[in-house]
């Protein structure tokens, strides 16, 4: 076979090749580019995120907002978090979302998109033809940094005095009831019960006025 009939042959099989599968091989996802301002994460990258996974941005928001437990928006090409939240923690549920929503479970690509059957979310494999229900795992609200845990001592300040006398203190949206204690008091107490945004504590020294 001449050579030029060789290469002619050659640009052919390559032009027939599934667009698909050119894609898929330089399916990469970028890292988050975070910016940390106060207790606020911007990824400035966001959208670059949603465009190599071709999925809509708004989606993959709502699913770090529900994993993470906190609020945020879209600005343009960035996504607005109110947490404090480093690239690790983002990276690993943005790995999450993929494997969900974006790669086929049978051929392993990501040459997929999501449809409506019913009520029913379903990712069908443009690749392989397969097709499954989305099944979204239920997201663990982290544990606040300010949550109170029974056992644990802590410094508190009563700022206020309840109904039947004791003192209140505050902890994050926790309310702290102490007993024996006076409105204004610095006071250190050990934490007998939670119960809900309430919790309960004993004084493990005397109260010092402020």
């Amino acid at each position: 076979m001449a050579d030029d009939d060789y290469l002619a042959l050659l640009d052919r099989a390559k032009s027939s090749l599934p667009e698909k599968i050119e894609k898929h091989e330089r399916f990469s996802i970028p890292d988050p580019d975070i910016l940390q301002e106060g207790k606020i994460t911007v990824i400035r990258n966001f959208l670059d995120i949603t465009d190599a996974l071709r999925r809509d941005p708004l989606h993959l928001l709502q699913f770090l907002l529900r994993e993470m437990g906190a609020p945020g928006s879209l600005e343009g090409r960035r996504a607005v978090l109110k947490a404090k939240l480093n690239a690790n923690q983002l990276s690993d549920r943005i790995a999450n979302y993929t494997e969900t929503f974006v790669i086929c479970s049978e051929c392993k690509l990501p040459d997929t998109r999501m449809t409506k059957d019913g009520r029913i979310l379903v990712l069908e494999c443009d690749a392989c033809g397969a097709h499954r229900p989305v099944h979204v795992r239920k997201a663990i609200k982290p544990e606040s940094p300010d949550a109170i845990k029974e056992g644990e001592v802590y410094d508190l300040l009563i700022h206020d005095v309840g109904r039947k006398g004791d003192g209140v203190a505050r902890q994050g949206d926790v309310m702290i009831v102490v007993p024996g204690t006076v409105k204004g008091s610095q006071v250190r107490a050990r934490i007998t019960k939670v119960a809900g945004k309430t919790a309960f504590g004993v004084l493990t020294q005397d109260p010092a006025t402020r």
